[in-house]
This record gives C-alpha cells, structure tokens and sequence, in this order.
C-alpha cells in the first residue's frame, strides 16, 4: 500500500514539474499611451492567450516602457522586456521589407492591407531574417495614413515647406517628395509640436487623432484614397523566453498569432480610426477629400519612392516587384473576401 502511494505521489510530482504544467509570466509594455489602440490590444491579445492556456502563460504589463520606441527591437532581444511590438519606420536601416506595407495608395482599411501584408510577409519575408534575434508573432498596418495641418489645403502647393512630423520611413520620403519639409518625431511628441508651432502638420491615421489628442490643433485633414502612406508593425516576443515554453503552450500562442492578430489587430485600428474621424467632426475640423488633381500629383512624386523599395528590397535577394504586384493582388483578394 505505501508503494502505491509513493508511486501516486511520484507520478503527480512529475506531472506538476512538467512542462506543459509550468506556469511562466511573460511581461509586456507599450510605447504609445494607455487608451491608444495598440494598448488596448495587446492586453486583450495576452487575456486571449492566458485564458487559451488555462492560466499556465500569465502576462505582466510593464507600467513603463524599457527603452525609447524605436529601441523596443533590442529591448525584447535582449530581456527588458518579453514582448512588445514597434513600427518598421523607427528602424529603416534593419527592416527594409516591411516598408512595402507602407507604400502610399494601398489599402483603404487597416483590416485589409494587415492581412494582404501578412500573407505576403510569411511568404517570401520571413526567410530572409529581417527579425532575426527575436521570435516575430504577428506583422500588420495601421490604417491609411492621411496629411492633417493647421491651416487649409488646396493642393500641392500649399504643401510647400510645410514642416511636417513623421514616424520615419516612407512616410517622411513621401512629405519631402511632394514639397514639405519633413521631420521625425515618436508620435506621442505630436501635440506640443503642433501646439508649439514647430510642426505645422503631421501625418497619421485617422486613430491617431483621439490617441493623442490633436483635434483641438489641427484644422484640416486631407484624405487621398488608400492614404499616402502606411506604418507597418511587427509584434514579437523574446527568443529565449520562447524557447522555454512548451510546445503545447506555443502551439498555442501562435493559433493567436500570425493572420490572426493581423486581422484582429486591423479591425481594432479601423474601429479606432473611425472614432478619429467622429471627433475631428464634432470638433469642426475639415475633412476634404484631394481632388484628383492633387491626388494625381502626390502618386507622380511618389513613383521614385516606389522604385527605390524595389531596388533596396531586390538587393535583399526578393523578387521584389513580384512580391509588390501580388501584394496589390492580395489586396483586392482580402476586399472581395470581406
């Protein structure tokens, strides 16, 4: 009798110590405020996850974010923090792939060009290592991104030397391309250089406008279909924190990864970005449409940043227009789909 229960109790303890029964907290932080989109997200991504796994992954929110926003990369890579996300644009040196997501006239919803950019990312991007370093869950955009200024727009003229605040990458080359005098900033800065007068606009998505509270200094915001840019982001978790969990617990985490959060994460934006749009309307802000003159003169200035990504993303050993053209295909593909 005492055998048996030595051999129950073996086997229990065994069980208990086991892998798949270990509990691991990971930590998580953001770079934006609390009640941005991004946020909110990844907190109802880790609740996702935690319940999934019946408690065994917990999550702990970090009440500040380890490093400045374009040094999130290294700080998951190197343990600040366990996972984090960041936009493309901050590291355009390190992550040239992701700035075809960013290409101006794709998309018109952040659902749509997430997936289409996922689904081409997995494909042909991954392999060539541009996160390497970290485990990368998840890719995806923000909704298009659109010219928000102080003072009324016409048309390309009036955007000359503006002094426009950017997150970077093809955003920036876009401003400078059509006239302005382009400058980057992390987003949360975006307030005091619109209130200060340094910036005299700035380019986002229409989220962006509640996120930081600029519907009081701006007034006017100039739509062009599929914006004139785009942020892409990826969303990854430290590799040797990943490593240590067990493969059921992986399996799982990565059933809520990938295309998933790139359209979870997508319908998240384009509700946020709706919500932009309903408090510049109640705070009288103008919002036009380009006409097709402007709109006209935006893609001929644009063309050369287009041409550029080929050759940069070509010399990473991707056929980089095909790659670009079944993107476009893709997209249309994720439209008819919804």
């Amino acid at each position: 009798m005492r055998m048996r229960h030595l051999a129950c109790a073996a086997t229990t303890s065994l069980a208990l110590a086991s892998p798949s029964h270990a509990q691991t907290t990971l930590t998580y932080s953001s770079w934006v405020p609390p009640t941005h989109h991004l946020t909110l997200w990844q907190a109802n991504w880790a609740a996702e996850v935690e319940k999934a796994t019946g408690g065994r992954v917990k999550f702990q929110s970090l009440p500040k974010h380890p490093a400045a926003a374009p040094g999130t990369f290294d700080a998951v890579r190197e343990g600040l923090v366990d996972l984090s996300y960041v936009t493309a644009s901050y590291t355009p040196a390190r992550h040239i792939l992701p700035l075809m997501a960013e290409l101006p006239g794709m998309a018109d919803t952040a659902e749509v060009n997430s997936v289409a950019y996922s689904r081409i990312h997995w494909k042909h991007f991954q392999k060539i290592g541009e996160y390497r370093g970290v485990k990368l869950l998840a890719v995806w955009t923000h909704g298009p991104g659109q010219m928000f200024t102080k003072k009324p727009l016409a048309g390309i003229s009036d955007v000359k030397a503006l002094k426009i605040r950017t997150g970077g990458g093809i955003a920036e080359q876009v401003a400078n391309a059509i006239g302005a005098s382009a400058f980057v900033k992390p987003a949360p800065e975006s307030y005091e250089l619109l209130n200060s007068g340094v910036a005299d606009g700035v380019f986002f998505p229409f989220e962006s406008i509640v996120s930081f509270k600029l519907d009081t200094v701006i007034g006017q915001a100039t739509v062009f279909p599929g914006g004139m840019y785009s942020s892409s982001f990826g969303f990854f978790m430290n590799e040797d924190k990943w490593n240590r969990l067990s493969r059921q617990d992986q399996a799982i985490i990565e059933k809520y990864s990938y295309e998933y959060a790139a359209r979870s994460n997508g319908k998240s934006w384009d509700a946020a970005d709706q919500k932009g749009i309903e408090a510049l309307k109640k705070a009288n802000v103008k919002v036009v449409r380009a006409d097709p003159a402007f709109v006209a003169e935006v893609q001929k200035r644009s063309a050369p940043i287009i041409e550029d990504w080929i050759k940069k993303a070509s010399a990473k050993g991707v056929n980089a227009k095909a790659a670009l053209e079944e993107f476009r295909a893709e997209i249309k593909k994720v439209a008819a789909e919804k």
